[in-house]
């Protein structure tokens, strides 16, 4: 297991133990529990990631730190676009959805307001960084 998966898996776990008191703020941006069914084994995975909210919407990142492939977790969205999502002790049922242009527009300075990183992310990959819009499943 590779170090930035263990530190996933301590933070997922620390996250869960004391519902977002450890772990709910990363860079003094509010952090959530994302869980995705794996495309290939479909097995849960969880993910710590950074999000705004917007009313009833959940807006998250698919940077990947700056890297060139997307993360796993998107990858598995754009498969099954159901998510569970955990905000501190709050779960609820998602749809995933890329943002359109004019939304990513939009949501790009908030989103880079609460985590700066994200510019920097944007210029190091050749890849459009996508902005994901989480909605209430029952909605």
């Amino acid at each position: 297991m590779n170090g930035q998966r263990l530190l996933s898996r301590i933070h997922v776990s620390l996250y869960r133990l004391s519902r977002g008191r450890i772990g709910g703020r990363l860079w003094n941006a509010p952090v959530l529990l994302l869980t995705t069914v794996g495309r290939k084994t479909g097995k849960k995975r969880t993910t710590p990631v950074l999000y705004l909210r917007d009313g009833e919407r959940i807006i998250i990142v698919a940077s990947n730190g700056g890297r060139d492939n997307e993360p796993s977790w998107w990858t598995n969205l754009r498969h099954d676009p159901h998510a569970d999502v955990q905000i501190r002790s709050e779960k609820g049922k998602m749809i995933a959805r890329k943002a359109a242009e004019e939304e990513k527009g939009d949501y790009w300075p908030l989103l880079t307001k609460m985590y700066p990183a994200y510019n920097d992310y944007q210029r190091r990959t050749r890849r459009e960084i996508p902005v994901v819009i989480l909605t209430d499943e029952s909605r």
